[in-house]
């Protein structure tokens, strides 16, 4: 199919523009005004329009895009635009962005400008500094002539860098995942009850005060990081850690930036939500604004799902938008707002254990494999090995331990932090209790810690520039010396500038990347963790493109897909999904797979 590439030039000026309102709010806004665009049809030249909207859309009309893909840099942007303004929506969406997100992390940045710098392909101008509080008329037609040439600029880069990224080979199953999550937020069908949250509003502020006053931390405690950290753990929680830059040694993440530190402030638990919110100094919990923002965007509209595609370092996706409904803790009653257009309902399928199960596979645990094909109980096997007691005995407390072990240790976790998790689920055992629990585990599937110590061999493999087979699975994951793990999707782990460090003292080795502007620590466990979780998203990434074939697809969640469907469509749609998000792509075939499928009226 042919490609459009397009560029959208808008108003903007100090106090509205998208530095300080979301995409959303900002194309949504009465202030809004498209300037111009340029389109790029195919290979032929690029053409710049400016006029007002009823001319705008005549132009746009006038290209054929039920039949081609449209192409932007940030397409989210453009889309939004198409969709929203234009009423305008392709066959499929481009994404530079993405494409860049997911070859290049954060090694090179993700703007027209640094990428353009990197492949060398031309400078990307300045004029748009000088359109800062010019509405079209402002305009003389020198400075909207030259406006056009600036943004024509952008269009030749933007298709120059699709070409050199899909002539390196960037995988096509992955140009799907990107079409499929502009299309959550472009085209978005999701209904928010406002009722029901202005309800929860109130309900919410109320509740707040009661968790602040429950916190019970007082100035030095919110301020001094130690007891910070002591804080943290007594509600089961394990203070977030990173490399300080100036000390290379490992220190408390508790700045405001850290990533740590920020997924604290969205934690299942509201205490632990109302405590660091305590310590940021702000007045309200996540919960509250989120609702706030919620009411907000359902006064607006339907509900676009910003997602950002390849967002973590293994692939998987991440809130945008300042909207992370990727991380909605699983008691937030905002799920039960988010609801089906009229005549439809939401259908919610999640991978069953998918990780321990890649685990398994990837190990060579055969029998743990085995007895996830064959559906046993494995978190009952799990705690009779740990209790020494008949699988058919196994109280409903002990499985519950078996399945935090099973969930939770297979990533070389110690006891210590083993105790922390299990008291975040209001089951407290010992650190000695949770260091035989471990011991147990570790004997009882002998693979696991195998593989961990493949991992760590693997890191120096990478250092030195070898191969080395990592997994018992080799067409799964593959070590690219010098840089990281290649991926069933026949993208790369990344580990950039990855080094090992000797401790002259103690002989200790180890190895640490560079992340952002930070240096993080990497050993077997972790690298385990990473592939796992980076397989298990390759796996979800295409079951969901099977489930689109069929169904709207509205949000992924980790391990989970959500579509929205017709009433009367709701128990096939259910056993095609089933189908979809069991079957298995052909480098693991043996592997065995599972979900959990229902559907309702609303998220929640």
């Amino acid at each position: 199919m042919e490609i459009l590439t397009i560029d959208f030039e808008t108003y903007y000026d100090k106090k509205f523009s998208l530095s300080k309102l979301t995409t959303e709010e900002y194309i949504r806004d009465e202030r809004f005004e498209v300037i111009g665009f340029c389109v790029k049809q195919g290979d032929g030249e690029e053409k710049w329009y400016a006029g007002d909207f009823a001319y705008l859309q005549g132009v746009l009309l006038s290209y054929n895009w039920k039949e081609s893909f449209c192409l932007a840099h940030n397409t989210m942007f453009d889309a939004a635009i198409l969709s929203w303004k234009f009423n305008i929506r392709p066959f499929g969406w481009l994404d530079t962005l993405s494409m860049a997100r997911a070859l290049h992390g954060t090694e090179v940045g993700g703007s027209l400008k640094r990428l353009s710098e990197y492949y060398e392909i031309g400078e990307k101008g300045t004029e748009v500094l000088e359109a800062i509080e010019k509405r079209r008329v402002d305009f003389t037609d020198e400075e909207l002539q030259a406006y056009g040439e600036y943004c024509k600029n952008d269009v030749v880069l933007t298709r120059q860098l699709y070409d050199i990224m899909v002539g390196s080979g960037f995988p096509k199953v992955e140009l799907q995942l990107i079409d499929a999550t502009i299309k959550m937020y472009a085209q978005p069908v999701l209904k928010l009850n406002l009722p029901f949250l202005e309800n929860n509003l109130e309900d919410v502020k109320l509740e707040k005060e009661k968790l602040v006053s429950k916190a019970n931390a007082d100035r030095d405690t919110l301020m001094s990081n130690p007891k910070f950290a002591e804080k943290l753990i007594s509600l089961g929680v394990e203070p977030p850690m990173k490399i300080s830059l100036r000390t290379g040694k490992k220190t408390f993440a508790f700045s405001k930036t850290d990533e740590g530190f920020k997924k604290l402030q969205e934690h299942e638990l509201p205490e632990v939500q109302a405590l660091v919110a305590a310590r940021l100094g702000t007045k309200s919990t996540l919960e509250e604004t989120r609702t706030q923002r919620f009411i907000e965007i359902g006064g607006r509209g339907s509900l676009p799902v910003p997602l950002k595609y390849y967002a973590a370092h293994t692939g998987r996706w991440g809130g945008s938008d300042n909207l992370n409904l990727q991380n909605i803790p699983r008691n937030s009653v905002l799920k039960k707002a988010m609801e089906a257009p009229k005549g439809h309902v939401i259908v919610n399928s999640d991978s069953s254990q998918i990780e321990a199960r890649v685990l398994a596979w990837l190990s060579g645990q055969q029998d743990l494999v085995d007895a996830f094909a064959n559906g046993d109980d494995v978190y009952k096997i799990m705690a009779s090995k740990i209790y020494n007691r008949p699988v058919e005995d196994i109280t409903s407390e002990q499985r519950f331990v078996g399945k935090t072990t099973i969930l939770g240790c297979g990533y070389g976790m110690g006891a210590t932090r083993f105790s922390i998790q299990l008291k975040s689920f209001n089951k407290t055992l010992s650190v000695s209790e949770c260091k035989g629990i471990i011991q147990t585990y570790r004997k009882s599937y002998a693979h696991i810690p195998k593989f961990w110590q493949k991992a760590q061999t693997s890191l120096d493999a990478i250092v030195k520039g070898k191969m080395f087979d990592v997994s018992n699975q080799k067409e799964a994951i593959k070590v690219v010396p010098f840089i990281g793990f290649l991926l069933p999707n026949k993208l790369t782990l990344k580990y950039p500038q990855l080094q090992k460090d000797i401790d002259t003292a103690t002989g200790d080795i180890a190895y640490s990347y560079v992340s952002k502007k930070d240096r993080i620590n990497i050993y077997g466990g972790k690298v385990v963790e990473n592939i796992c979780q980076a397989v298990a998203r390759c796996i979800i990434g295409q079951q969901m493109l099977r489930v689109a074939r069929k169904y709207k697809v509205v949000l992924t969640v980790h391990d989970a897909v959500a579509c929205v469907v017709k009433d009367e469509d709701s128990a096939q749609a259910v056993e095609y999904i089933n189908e979809c998000m069991t079957w298995r792509p052909s480098w693991c075939p043996d592997l065995p797979l599972n979900c959990e499928t229902y559907y309702g009226k609303s998220y929640g």
